[in-house]
């Protein structure tokens, strides 16, 4: 069997002539810069997720570093947060000068465990980061019980989840400020930015004066008390969100097609389950299409599939590298073994292509590959 191309791309952009023409329309205009246009997607992305405040960011990691500088959470200070994750926003709270205290997460949803983060904090914690891993959303309505009695901001990395949903509400609208970022794969995809969202104007006036001064603020004698990350948005950068978070409602919905493609492929694989989905989670959009591979696998296993595909001419990826065995932790005192429940499903997570460009004769063509490769290792078929 031939896929319809030579190379199968981990991620496609969904871009189309609504995109082309705002940013066309924006580089005949006489301000590329410093303009009205992320002042117009903030307040549409607020909109969307029912918020009272967004402020426009170059990525997540950037935004989670300006809300860690607007609670002043800086040297001396723990954030708990989870090891697991594709994209490593986290890295911010090391950026702010803050110590990462790292959670084991939940094996089906691979969200913290709100249980085990309770039991991680101490005199020194300043703030709960919990994210909603590879679009699923974590149990918001227990980490935010936990946030309270401990008096605690509870943040949202949303960085993997838009459109998401627990509980019917929206991802975004959980934490006391939420982030959000817009690079490849994700499904509303800017090139690069992200966005951070609150319903408090103090967290909301201190983001802004972290991320940058506006031209006609430079003699102000409050704002200037404060020295910018000088870490605005590009006006092409929110000319390019903004057409896309118009269309973002058919991008999600072509994208969950592709994800019954791969489910119905999928079954051919002996024991193979579908994505889970949590008792409270009332819609997914997947990040990317996870396969969770059985525990006959191991890493090396995994990778050796991702090298199959990859000489098949198919982009994979293992989903998580997870922070605490990374190189900046280990030397902070964090080892394997310590979270065995991320590392066992780190070591077994296999990112495949997922994007709208998908044909079903390629969703065929990469899972029937995915079938060889697994035999080939003699590892047998994929299953949880």
């Amino acid at each position: 069997m031939e896929a319809d191309v030579s190379f199968i791309p981990l991620s496609d952009p969904d871009i189309t002539f609504a995109e082309l023409s705002a940013v066309e329309a924006l580089l005949c205009s006489r301000r590329i810069s410093n303009g009205p246009i992320v002042e117009a997607f903030e307040r549409a992305f607020a909109a969307y997720l029912g918020r009272n405040y967004a402020v426009a960011v170059p990525s997540g990691t950037i935004g989670l570093l300006l809300a860690l500088k607007a609670l002043e959470i800086g040297a001396g200070h723990e954030v708990i947060a989870s090891s697991y994750s594709f994209r490593e926003t986290v890295h911010a709270i090391s950026l702010a000068g803050a110590r990462a205290v790292f959670v084991d997460i939940d094996y089906w949803s691979g969200a913290l465990v709100p249980a085990k983060a309770e039991e991680r904090i101490t005199a020194d914690t300043r703030a709960i980061i919990a994210g909603n891993p590879n679009g699923h959303p974590a149990p918001w309505s227990e980490l935010r019980a936990i946030a309270q009695r401990h008096r605690l901001p509870l943040l949202e990395d949303s960085t993997e989840a838009i459109g998401s949903r627990y509980k019917d509400e929206l991802v975004g609208g959980f934490g006391d400020i939420a982030v959000f970022d817009f690079a490849q794969p994700l499904a509303l995809s800017c090139g690069e930015g992200g966005m951070v969202v609150t319903d408090d104007i103090e967290l909301a006036v201190g983001l802004r004066r972290h991320r940058t001064h506006r031209p006609d603020e430079r003699a102000s004698v409050i704002v200037g008390s404060t020295a910018p990350y000088q870490a605005g948005m590009s006006d092409l950068t929110a000319a390019l969100g903004l057409s896309q978070l118009k269309r973002l409602d058919d991008i999600l919905e072509r994208r969950r097609l592709i994800e019954q493609l791969y489910n119905a492929h999928m079954q051919s694989f002996e024991g193979i389950k579908p994505p889970y989905v949590g008792p409270d989670v009332t819609e997914v959009n997947w990040f990317l299409y996870l396969v969770h591979l059985g525990t006959r696998f191991t890493r090396s296993s995994r990778d050796a599939i991702v090298d199959d595909l990859r000489v098949e001419q198919v982009e994979a990826a293992a989903y998580c590298h997870p922070l605490h065995l990374q190189r900046h932790y280990f030397d902070r005192g964090y080892r394997r073994g310590e979270f065995l429940v991320t590392e066992k499903i780190a070591d077994r997570a296999l990112a495949l292509p997922y994007h709208t460009h998908l044909t079903n004769n390629q969703i065929e063509f990469i899972v029937e590959t995915i079938k060889d490769a697994s035999i080939n290792i003699g590892a047998g078929a994929a299953i949880y």
